[in-house]
């Protein structure tokens, strides 16, 4: 028995859909334990790509039963949606289950991230504006509607008039925003959600997972985005709203720290952001611009292109050490094959010349260090269809090397392409 927790290690986009995808046919459970549709897991079968958005990625092994737990934000359109995807492509997907304690995504939530992101004064942080942080808002306000709460049509009610009160005041008076909500056909929309996805739900979800822990199954926790947009360990405020880290897994689904038995960290052989904030190797011009098409660097949500930045060690170092790491998963190693040099982040230095090796606490400190870079002769060969780490190009077995060192970690898997076989274990 092994109940793994897997996380990002950067700023998300690692390629956690093809590990998770992996993993999960060796697994009883799969747990996804934050986040919202504000993320996206790609996972390429044969010529067929899916793309995921709320179910976990072991979705496509009939035998494994995958949770979507009390800690994620659900908007029932898109989960509805995704499953009707499944269903059409032949994915019966009849071992989901849905926890009653997630939370729920309204109109209201969408409209209000739509209008924080446009008020100037309040400050952009490049969101999906999916309504991801303004339901956690409420969560934490103690005024959010959970799944559980679609079932009681009177609490239901009495909920949704307070916040239809409270939001449409908000995005009236403070955000200049001319609107109203209809409450009669949000009620009917969203009974009708419940309805659809009654089946799946379960109403003692983190007594499932602990009923399958104390049977000794083998169970994966997987989150969304990555470490540095936890919202108290990452580049704040330019985060997310929840805690990808793989403490976020204990509440988000429900589990005590001493079950977890592996942290299994997926670290991209460079480092990508999309949307606002600091990127301290980001890769200006060209070069920058190469690497975004080579390694097909877009947003599986939102199609957004994402920034490309050279392998950062001060991040790893960080995502070591706040998720406890205890093995790494490489990906994407095939899109540096044509990189004649690849520079590695191995500290940063500040405006006076300090060396900085662990990661700034502030934006404003940070904004005042730059990277400092060795480099690597590149491999330049093709590594796709290699099978065993020890036919690596010397080259290449040197640069992962490298990166274990600095991150402190071994090394347990390393990905060469986007399909599910193009795989090392190592």
């Amino acid at each position: 028995m092994t109940v793994t927790v897997i996380v990002g290690t950067q700023w998300g986009d690692e390629g956690k859909g093809k590990i998770t995808d992996l993993l999960a046919r060796d697994m009883d459970m799969v747990v996804r334990y934050q986040g919202g549709n504000n993320a996206g897991h790609t996972v390429v079968i044969g010529k067929e790509t899916f793309k995921l958005h709320l179910i976990p990625s072991g979705i496509f092994y009939d035998n494994v039963l995958c949770v979507i737990g009390n800690g994620v934000v659900i908007d029932p359109a898109v989960l509805i949606t995704e499953l009707e995807t499944l269903h059409e492509r032949g994915l019966k997907a009849d071992n989901l289950r849905i926890s009653s304690q997630a939370h729920v995504i309204f109109p209201y939530h969408r409209k209000i991230d739509a209008a924080q992101e446009k008020k100037r004064e309040a400050g952009r942080i490049g969101t999906t504006c999916r309504g991801i942080g303004p339901c956690y808002v409420d969560k934490f306000n103690r005024r959010g509607i959970r799944i559980g709460d679609l079932y009681n049509e009177k609490l239901f009610r009495e909920k949704l008039e307070w916040n239809l009160e409270e939001k449409g005041f908000q995005l009236r008076e403070f955000y200049g925003e001319k609107i109203t909500f209809d409450i009669e056909a949000i009620m009917e929309e969203y009974l009708g959600y419940a309805h659809n996805i009654r089946k799946y739900v379960v109403w003692d979800c983190s007594g499932l997972i602990g009923e399958a822990i104390e049977k000794k199954k083998d169970i994966l926790l997987e989150g969304a985005q990555g470490t540095m947009l936890d919202v108290d360990h990452g580049t704040y405020p330019f985060v997310t709203s929840s805690n990808p880290i793989a403490g976020g897994a204990c509440t988000g689904a429900g589990v005590g720290p001493k079950n977890i038995d592996d942290v299994l960290g997926v670290v991209k052989a460079y480092v990508t952001r999309v949307g606002s904030g600091p990127f301290p190797t980001e890769i200006e011009g060209k070069l920058g611009d190469e690497l975004r098409e080579k390694g097909g660097e877009y947003g599986a949500t939102t199609g957004r292109p994402r920034r490309c930045g050279w392998f950062d060690a001060v991040v790893m170092k960080h995502a070591a050490r706040v998720n406890s790491l205890t093995q790494l998963a490489i990906t994407k190693l095939d899109v540096l094959d044509d990189m004649p040099k690849i520079k590695v982040c191995v500290a940063y230095k500040d405006k006076k010349g300090n060396l900085v090796k662990n990661f700034p606490g502030t934006l404003e400190y940070l904004a005042e260090c730059q990277p400092v870079y060795e480099e690597y002769d590149g491999w330049m060969q093709d590594t796709t269809k290699i099978k065993d780490y020890k036919d690596l190009p010397a080259n290449a077995k040197k640069y992962l090397d490298k990166l274990s060192e600095l991150a402190g970690v071994r090394i347990y898997m390393v990905s060469i392409g986007a399909e599910r076989g193009q795989i090392i274990k190592l």
